[in-house]
């Protein structure tokens, strides 16, 4: 098994969300594949102050013991399944300050990207690329979308199409090379 470690973030901490059940079932379809073990980031485990430093975290790290906390957990990981709802036409408010509140440790790495929604989440991963540009994110090309009227039942229970097996299984081997990539990119930084 290959030493890569990618992290599946939860960017929803809302009561009776459905995200829980959509990064659940990400991690289910990782199991057993060689190039990366995959590993839950629930931000509701991370509760991070609303980002108000005086400088950027580009300049200067916090030193919140939270945000350090966060950053540690970050840090640790090759790449990233970002999983997001789309709120209003973008990605929630938890994730945009999770994003916000460091800089280093998301340099240099590959995510991919999850999303659900009456869209299938889209628009809100649209957005999530440009602030993933911004911090030196590489995001691969390919995307797992679902939607609130055809994968969930009555909009809460999470009944995804077998056609995403496929797309989850092309979506992590993107994510791993990319991944394996920009490690050595990093280790010659």
């Amino acid at each position: 098994m290959s030493d890569l470690k990618i992290a599946v973030i939860l960017g929803s901490t809302r009561e009776g969300r459905n995200g829980g059940a959509v990064a659940d079932w990400v991690l289910e379809q990782a199991k057993g594949r060689e190039g990366a073990t995959y590993e839950l980031v629930d931000l509701r485990d991370h509760p991070l102050p609303f980002f108000d430093e005086p400088m950027g975290p580009s300049m200067k790290a916090s030193e919140r013991p939270e945000v350090v906390r966060f950053a540690e957990t970050i840090g640790r990981y090759d790449g990233y399944v970002i999983v997001t709802p789309e709120y209003n036409h973008s990605f929630s408010a938890v994730l945009k300050n999770a994003l916000d509140s460091i800089y280093g440790e998301w340099n240099d790495k590959a995510a991919a990207l999850v999303s659900y929604g009456s869209f299938q989440g889209a628009r809100a991963v649209e957005q999530l690329r440009l602030v993933l540009s911004e911090l030196q994110v590489a995001h691969v090309r390919g995307q797992l979308g679902f939607n609130l009227f055809t994968d969930f039942e009555n909009f809460s229970t999470f009944t995804p199409g077998p056609q995403h097996a496929d797309a989850a299984q092309a979506l992590f081997g993107q994510l791993e090379k990319w991944s394996a990539a920009l490690r050595t990119v990093r280790a010659g930084a």
